[in-house]
């Protein structure tokens, strides 16, 4: 993807009766990110789908009571203890998706990145969150929730972009409301599965997300959150919190599979901390000390935040002049578009497209001009399971290159798809083992 060629660094555009303002300069979005300034706001596609992730963190408004609560009660699942306790399950589930690629391997069969790290990220956060075991290494086909889900976050997209076209509009809606009501349905049926076994059992604790949200009243006003918003939560979580690391690792296979410069040295990276046996799991504490494999990480963000954007608007109803030459009235609203701001030379240089793990080192992330790098959001809304998804993706990717060699089909372009969030689609690799 190159930057957008011919846009000024604010362009507005009208398309299916919305009107769009979207950011592609890095300086801009910076100013946007201003917390005293700006809030985020809901585009039309994250608006569609309301109608089934309801007032979850990701969907919810910025006034409305349960993202404020939700948001309090949840802070410390994802603490450091609580990291510690999720970290067993984290090596457990990573041993299954090697178990599968060592027979693959051993095979001289290519493996399905994409699908088998989904399969990987589904579980992690169904077992780390929810105490829920989805089989996704037990049986060949992914669990009915993924493909449940895909339908789901693509008619919410199409709700979004086309059902407020004049005439045609609603009659739409309609169509694709019929079209996806089936898989909403196992969907909510799902959730409520979930909900409910785990109140008739009785375990209701600070084990995982799913206990905290049902048994844990906040310290001060003593609210609790309802069944309903429970149902959204779980979706917001296993929705977001396994796509998004998906893709992240998805995308930081395919360049390390074409930067064998950056594969050697995340390789003895690997190999000197975990030393030279090849089943070799990292501890809690190793896992900060993969500092080369974290900065891989963050440079697949960079170039493919597979959250692709947020959208900002003025804070509290004011008029904001943006860059002293946009107006931003009450209810305006600009998408910043994460690959055109990742990549925009005034703050990354004229090669802005290279796969460069060094622009991360600690010195040139001081140097930088704050807030030009996003992949996570920003201000109060920024992704709640940030330090999860990190933690989870350096262990899966510590063990992936300390186990194995990485070939990718040379001919292969990257193709990425877009439903909620961006994936590489179509990519394999070929793995050799390397102990």
């Amino acid at each position: 993807m190159q930057r957008l060629e011919g846009m000024g660094p604010v362009c507005e555009f009208k398309a299916f009766g919305n009107r769009f303002v979207l950011v592609t300069d890095a300086l801009v979005a910076a100013e946007l990110c201003d917390e005293k300034r700006f809030e985020k706001t809901l585009p039309p596609g994250l608006v569609a789908l309301r109608e089934t992730a309801g007032d979850g963190l990701f969907t919810a408004y910025n006034d409305e009571p349960n993202w404020a609560l939700a948001h309090a009660l949840l802070m410390p699942a994802f603490s450091r203890p609580a990291m510690q306790s999720y970290h067993a399950t984290m090596l457990r589930t990573t041993g299954e998706l090697v178990g599968k690629w060592d027979s693959y391997a051993a095979a001289g069969r290519a493996v399905d990145v994409s699908g088998d790290l989904t399969r990987l990220t589904l579980e992690t956060i169904a077992r780390c969150a929810f105490s829920t075991d989805f089989g996704s290494f037990s049986q060949e086909r992914q669990h009915p929730f993924v493909t449940a889900m895909i339908v789901g976050l693509v008619g919410g997209q199409r709700r979004g972009a086309f059902g407020s076209l004049p005439v045609v509009g609603r009659p739409l809606n309609w169509w694709f409301d019929r079209k996806d009501a089936d898989s909403r349905a196992f969907t909510q049926g799902l959730l409520d599965d979930m909900v409910q076994s785990r109140l008739r059992s009785g375990e209701i604790d600070d084990r995982d997300l799913l206990g905290i949200m049902l048994g844990t009243a906040h310290p001060e006003s003593g609210e609790q959150l309802s069944a309903e918003n429970v149902r959204h939560q779980i979706l917001t979580f296993l929705t977001a919190g396994h796509e998004t690391t998906s893709g992240t690792l998805s995308f930081v296979l395919y360049y390390l599979a074409r930067n064998p410069d950056v594969l050697r040295q995340a390789q003895e990276e690997c190999d000197a901390i975990l030393g030279d046996d090849p089943g070799a799991e990292p501890t809690f504490e190793q896992v900060a000390k993969f500092r080369y494999v974290r900065r891989v990480i963050d440079e697949a963000l960079r170039l493919w935040p597979t959250a692709p954007g947020f959208s900002r608007g003025p804070r509290h109803g004011s008029t904001q002049v943006v860059a002293g030459q946009w107006l931003m009235e009450p209810g305006d609203m600009a998408l910043v578009l994460l690959p055109a701001v990742h990549r925009d030379p005034q703050i990354w240089g004229d090669d802005p497209e290279r796969f460069d793990p060094d622009r991360f080192t600690s010195a040139a992330v001081h140097a930088r001009v704050p807030h030009t790098y996003k992949p996570f959001g920003t201000g109060e809304r920024a992704c709640i399971g940030r330090q999860f998804a990190l933690h989870e993706s350096v262990i899966a990717l510590a063990t992936i290159l300390h186990r194995y060699d990485l070939a990718g089909d040379p001919a292969y372009d990257l193709d990425v798809t877009e439903r909620l969030t961006l994936m590489p689609r179509g990519f394999e690799l070929n793995l050799t083992r390397r102990y």
